[in-house]
């Protein structure tokens, strides 16, 4: 350990390290990097919608530097302890010269106005660093949080698709960015004492987490901050003490046995949808249209399932897997199938000091079908009207379990147990569909807002228990039967 003051953080910028003493916990990484003169990060949403914000952070996983787009606007200063920072400003070289992502930007004519642009430039140079010769289709995908509203995006497609183009910059190349100057300046800020200010503290363990916890249940557990952030930046809410979740590695954890997938409650959305993914391909539209990759960057499964909002796309699949949460509370743990953990609206059932530590994905069997459907106005960024999945058995032509999953059809995700009665031991016919998304008025009255009607939600996710028949039966010729499952798993 070093002899850094208890109330300090420390993280790399330019190969620099910054120690800071005297910042809020809810001090945004945005307004620190505008108030010491970094005003190439810009504020738009200061939600993390528009990606005007995009900085690019650097964590060090064993002797190799992981860097990925976040949004600074709703990232709180004290959790970029520990990490390399990367600006805007940083990307140029001493001598003037723009790294090839910025000179891409310039050939291609993709800056008009220029307020969105560098967070264009770092979304894209995120990309740069991991992929050699990325396809559109790519860079398409690495902009989804990214908005403009002058030059179009056509030439900032161009632009990225270009930058690869260029010889390699003396100035964060992609060797550049793994220089052993710049882990040995990482390993260096990691080795200080655990994170901490006033009204912060971030445990290195799942042990000291569960001793600070228990001892402040008042307490605030922030992982991603992707939707805490927001109650800073836009409802102005003054918070409790925080107890940041980042630092935990055995919290990040993501492991797979024969009996199940474990994810850790701090794992980032975008390694556990990877890992999903993996064991059920079918998943990987939803993931993609989970938010964006800055969010996803930031955001943790764990966030996503402990704040249960009703909308929340990862818990429809994860409900329709059978899924658990692993509950921690001081010393002991216990595990809890999801469905159970929601009591109503934004009540869950965790006692106090309580948290999730992680979640557990039962391998389904190998005669399970499975898939997932998001309806929204948007393809890119936006919440859910209706999250539906659904997970069957079918042994000899007979459905002999059947798990459907909702979100935004009640005031929490819930399976819809008087459907799933109507398809058990049926026989797989559209007509055993039919029924059952007829008997999908007896498990939710769903509400009306601004993205549906309560007619069109149900509606709608009867249509999908019918798509999903239509898509997984030998009876659909011409229709894309997806691969479900790349891990087979004997059911005794």
């Amino acid at each position: 350990m070093t002899n850094n003051a208890a109330a300090a953080i420390r993280f790399v910028l330019d190969g620099q390290v910054v120690t800071v003493t005297d910042a809020k916990p809810t001090t945004t990484l945005l307004d620190y990097l505008r108030e010491q003169g970094r005003c190439g990060t810009k504020e738009g949403c200061a939600e993390g919608d528009c990606g005007a914000c995009t900085v690019v952070l650097g964590e060090l996983n064993g002797e190799h530097i992981d860097y990925r787009a976040v949004n600074s606007c709703i990232r709180f200063l004290p959790t970029v302890a520990g990490k390399a920072l990367v600006t805007v400003e940083s990307l140029q070289a001493a001598d003037g010269t723009l790294h090839p992502v910025q000179q891409a930007m310039v050939d291609c004519h993709a800056s008009q106005c220029g307020f969105c642009t560098p967070g264009f430039v770092m979304s894209l140079f995120a990309l740069y660093l991991r992929n050699a010769a990325p396809t559109r289709e790519t860079v398409v995908e690495a902009l989804a949080g990214n908005l403009c509203r002058c030059t179009g995006y056509r030439p900032i497609i161009d632009a990225g698709c270009k930058a690869s183009q260029y010889a390699e910059p003396s100035h964060w190349s992609r060797v550049a960015a793994q220089a052993p100057a710049l882990i040995t300046a990482l390993r260096a800020v990691q080795n200080d004492e655990a994170a901490a200010l006033p009204g912060f503290q971030a445990p290195r363990s799942i042990e000291a987490l569960a001793t600070a916890y228990a001892a402040t249940p008042n307490a605030l557990l922030l992982a991603g901050g992707t939707d805490i952030g927001l109650w800073v930046t836009k409802q102005l809410r003054a918070l409790p003490p925080i107890i940041y979740l980042g630092d935990i590695a055995e919290l990040k954890t993501i492991s797979d046995d024969t009996e199940a997938l474990t994810i850790g409650a701090a794992a980032s959305l975008t390694d556990a949808w990877a890992a999903l993914i993996a064991h059920y391909p079918s998943l990987a539209e939803v993931a993609q249209r989970f938010a964006s990759p800055p969010v996803r960057n930031s955001g943790t499964l764990g966030g996503n399932v402990a704040n249960g909002s009703p909308i929340g796309d990862s818990m429809p699949p994860l409900l329709a897997l059978n899924a658990e949460v692993l509950l921690r509370h001081a010393a002991s743990t216990r595990r809890l199938p999801l469905h159970a953990f929601y009591l109503g609206y934004q009540q869950k059932d965790l006692a106090p000091g309580e948290f999730v530590a992680g979640i557990r994905i039962p391998h389904a069997a190998i005669d399970t079908k499975f898939a997932c459907y998001k309806l929204s106005k948007r393809i890119d960024q936006d919440i859910s009207a209706v999250c539906a999945a659904f997970a069957l058995r079918i042994v000899d032509g007979i459905i002999v379990d059947a798990k459907l999953a909702f979100g935004g059809m009640a005031a929490v995700p819930a399976r819809a147990v008087q459907a799933e009665a109507a398809l058990i031991g049926q026989a797989w016919t559209e007509a055993a569909f039919t029924r059952a998304a007829a008997a999908l008025a007896a498990d939710f009255q769903p509400l009306s807002d601004l993205r549906a009607s309560s007619a069109y939600r149900l509606r709608a996710a009867g249509n999908l228990l019918q798509r999903f028949y239509l898509e997984h039966s030998d009876a659909a010729p011409g229709l894309p039967l997806p691969v479900l499952r790349t891990h087979a798993v004997a059911v005794p």
